[in-house]
């Protein structure tokens, strides 16, 4: 079928549709005036400027069916034909014989049922000229001026038709437009009357509370999805709206609990509307469920949380070493330094010099504990020299046998390089508590086209580590601090793979 044929036949389908409306008018037009077929013409909906005929009636005969078929075949385009002419004018045209007659499409087929006089005449409505009612009649006949004023009231009677039979058409367009996006919806969409009873309950809805919508309507919204302990409420706020048509929480955002068919309950983000339609007020719910959102919020509430804790926990860490180790130094460091300047004051040099050199080592042990807590705090060797020899130290102190297989040369980010290193820090530390005999390779790889940093520690230990385990929590909320995200792939059969995910920027 080619392209004009396939338009064509819509075209006809779509006139088959509208033709109904016309048939009687069309059959006691025929009838009363003595004229043997009529047909109604208007714009193709899909191509404007072609012409097509929603419905032919004709009186009894074979000659008149065949030339009936033909006129509902045809589609004019570029004001042809009689009803192309008339409708490009606006104004009614009168064919006295119509076997001679130029420019009449159909002028042979009319030959051949017989036809021979024919007149158009304008369907008018506000919107100017909307269609074409062409007659046709088996004896010549000369323009009938009384005919002709009859049929122009005719044409504004038509237009009405056609233009309540459009309006009708566009809502039922728009009643299916609305009923395809009810149901297309992600967000539950549930409709009540003014009794709070449901009136409809779309696919979104079925799916997250359980009920089918054949079950769902005619039921009691409050009983339907409501928690016991709100449904006084909601039923109350109903009743104060319908009272004093006051609005409390129409058009609003409000996160409230709804229930399913099982008894479960999930928080929604709720916004009810009233339908603006006649008669009883009309409101519709659209419900969706943020149970992901509230999750990832307590759960970041959680992280931030535990970060502070551990923070504190850390600056605890710090001063019970300061004060159990250097501290301690440098207190028996001051109490040998005063001993020996007495010793030196009392003449005994040989005593002051053993309480100096004591000193000195004393001195010593405190550096060697102050270097040790300040390279847990940040190593020194990760801010002047970056990533790479500050991972070669780290897995240099490893406790378990470790290797780094790739890390980039180039600086990054000062925040990025400190979460690196803690994070394949703490990874090297669960791998040796966890992982038994085991060898480890850390692998750093350049940030993607999407700027995002990966960062794995392999080990080829036993397997089966739980990503919610305690042991995994610490370095998930390291990793969040900086948008960062933890994956672990750990089968029972074998090997254990931190991944973490680091934005970058470059």
């Amino acid at each position: 079928m080619s392209v004009r044929e396939r338009d064509d036949h819509a075209a006809r389908a779509v006139a088959g549709a509208a033709g109904a409306a016309y048939d009687p008018l069309l059959q006691a037009l025929t009838e009363r005036l003595a004229w043997r077929l009529a047909a109604a013409w208007e714009p193709d909906p899909g191509a404007g400027d072609r012409l097509v005929c929603v419905t032919c009636w004709n009186a009894p005969g074979a000659a008149l069916d065949a030339f009936a078929g033909v006129t509902r075949a045809t589609v004019l385009s570029g004001g042809a034909g009689l009803p192309g002419r008339v409708f490009g004018s606006g104004e009614a045209a009168w064919i006295a014989e119509a076997t001679v007659a130029d420019g009449l499409v159909r002028r042979e087929a009319a030959a051949s049922a017989g036809l021979r006089a024919a007149v158009g005449f304008p369907i008018r409505s506000e919107r100017g000229t909307v269609g074409v009612v062409e007659l046709f009649g088996e004896q010549p006949r000369e323009p009938d001026a009384e005919l002709l004023a009859t049929i122009d009231l005719l044409g504004l009677s038509l237009g009405q038709l056609v233009e309540r039979r459009r309006a009708e058409r566009a809502g039922r367009a728009a009643e299916q437009r609305h009923r395809a996006t009810l149901q297309a919806s992600l967000d539950c969409v549930v409709t009540m009357d003014h009794d709070g009873c449901v009136l409809d309950f779309n696919p979104a809805a079925e799916q997250t509370f359980g009920y089918a919508s054949a079950d769902a309507v005619g039921r009691d919204v409050a009983e339907l999805i409501v928690p016991v302990e709100l449904r006084e409420r909601h039923r109350a706020g109903l009743r104060r709206y319908l009272a004093d048509g006051e609005p409390r929480l129409l058009d609003r955002r409000i996160e409230i609990e709804a229930e399913r068919a099982d008894g479960s309950r999930f928080p929604v983000e709720l916004t009810i509307t009233r339908i603006d339609v006649s008669g009883e007020p009309v409101f519709t719910g659209h419900l969706r469920d943020i149970s992901d959102r509230v999750r990832a919020t307590a759960e970041l509430r959680a992280s931030r949380a535990r970060i502070v804790e551990a923070a504190d926990a850390a600056r605890r860490r710090i001063e019970r070493d300061l004060h159990d180790g250097a501290q301690q130094q440098l207190v028996s460091l001051a109490v040998d330094l005063r001993l020996a300047l007495r010793r030196l004051d009392a003449g005994d040099a040989v005593a002051a010099r053993e309480l100096i050199v004591e000193a000195d080592t004393a001195l010593a042990t405190a550096l060697s504990e102050l270097r040790e807590l300040a390279r847990g705090i940040h190593p020194a060797v990760l801010t002047e020299g970056g990533l790479a020899p500050a991972l070669n130290g780290l897995v240099g102190r490893s406790p378990v046998p470790a290797t780094v297989v790739a890390v980039p040369r180039r600086r990054l980010p000062a925040a990025v390089e400190a979460a690196v290193y803690f994070f394949i820090a703490e990874g090297l530390t669960n791998a040796a508590r966890h992982a038994g005999d085991v060898q480890v390779q850390v692998e750093v790889v350049e940030p993607d086209a999407g700027g995002r940093l990966v960062v794995e520690v392999r080990d080829d230990g036993y397997g089966g580590a739980d990503p919610a385990g305690g042991g995994m929590r610490g370095l998930i909320d390291r990793l969040a601090v900086i948008g960062g995200t933890l994956s672990v792939i750990s089968p029972p059969s074998g090997g254990t793979t931190l991944r973490g995910e680091i934005p970058c920027g470059s």
